[in-house]
């Protein structure tokens, strides 16, 4: 026998006595073409007054028009206890605030340990059929607010919300250096690296991208705390874009600041924070030639920098606020998520530092 979830439910209003369900459907109850075709092949996935009929009936002013969707399981996800806060949850949606270096969903090589089985570990304990489908993602070692539906409808909702621009994502970073305005937009196309493919740049020949920031506290010359709010989704985009005007994100080990390069000859890489030469030591180029690599003042601003990077183990960057329309009731939802403990000492030590 098909299980089902609840049923989301349209009664027909007198404006609209006489439409075809497939347009109250369509129009009304913003169902997708993908998930119409889904529910047209369960027994109870579409019914006008607990009844099954085909869409191309017309309804009446108080008819009951309802959808089911059938109950589904992540088969392919281990269910493990692993503890995450939860800010929110009901039938349609979970919202949690994901902890830095937990991965959202299982991948090559990480297939255990994640958000995901702690999820379905979750719901497997509370007796609910549940597939694991997160709504957008963030970086391993970004912690925040993150939205999982649990539902095609839910996730079909909230996507659109999201490609429309009409959801508030707004983040929290610490980065090098001050921004050159209080407030601005960086306007920045990306794409893959192409030497790297793993690591995303600005380029011409890149995805539209732009991520607004504003300057919330400056800590002297050495670094800032920014909000930032997307209006695109690229990967890496916050890191990215931050390092092209000049602040990259503190701690973060793969959009390092670019005086790591030149102390190491003009390198893209160079060691570990905490690593990094000394004032007055030399780079060696691929000649065996020495150079001096960085000025005086360059390596003490080198020191000043790795210094940062070594007070906390990730890049310093938190989803702190996540609003957007609820799928069912329509309602507008804002969740936020404080600073988590290594960013709250992060700016507490840059503050005794700007003293």
């Amino acid at each position: 026998m098909t299980s089902y979830y609840p049923p989301i439910s349209y009664i027909v209003p007198p404006l609209e006595d006489g439409w075809l369900l497939k347009t109250i459907l369509q129009k009304r109850m913003d169902v997708s073409r993908k998930l119409l075709s889904r529910l047209k092949m369960t027994d109870l996935g579409i019914t006008l007054n607990g009844e099954r009929v085909y869409i191309s009936v017309k309804v009446s002013s108080g008819d009951q028009v309802q959808i089911r969707m059938e109950e589904e399981t992540s088969e392919d996800i281990l269910p493990q206890p692993i503890p995450f806060e939860i800010l929110y949850e009901d039938g349609h949606l979970l919202v949690v605030s994901k902890a830095a270096g937990m991965i959202v969903h299982p991948t090559h090589g990480h297939y255990t340990e994640t958000l995901a089985n702690g999820v379905v570990h979750y719901w497997a304990e509370k007796g609910e059929r549940v597939r694991f489908r997160p709504v957008h993602r963030l970086d391993q070692e970004t912690s925040g607010v993150l939205v999982i539906a649990k539902n095609p409808y839910s996730h079909q909702h909230i996507s659109e919300q999201m490609i429309a621009g009409t959801v508030d994502k707004r983040y929290t970073a610490f980065v090098h250096g001050v921004p050159p305005l209080p407030s601005g937009d960086i306007d920045g196309p990306i794409d893959r690296d192409p030497l790297e493919p793993h690591r995303r740049i600005v380029t011409p020949d890149g995805y539209p991208s732009l991520t607004r920031y504003e300057v919330k506290e400056v800590y002297g010359s050495a670094a800032s705390r920014v909000e930032l709010k997307l209006e695109s989704g690229r990967t890496h985009q916050i890191r990215v874009h931050m390092g092209s005007i000049g602040c990259p994100l503190i701690g973060d080990g793969m959009y390092r600041h670019p005086l790591y390069g030149q102390a190491a000859g003009g390198r893209a890489e160079a060691s570990a924070p905490g690593e990094e030469r000394r004032a007055g030591e030399q780079a060696v180029t691929a000649g065996g030639e020495k150079q001096q690599a960085l000025s005086p003042g360059e390596a003490a601003r080198l020191a000043q920098i790795a210094e940062l990077d070594a007070a906390i183990p990730r890049q310093a960057l938190h989803a702190v606020r996540l609003a957007f329309r609820h799928p069912v009731t329509h309602a507008e939802l804002v969740f936020e998520a404080p600073l988590p403990p290594d960013m709250a000492l992060l700016q507490e030590k840059l503050r005794q530092s700007a003293r």
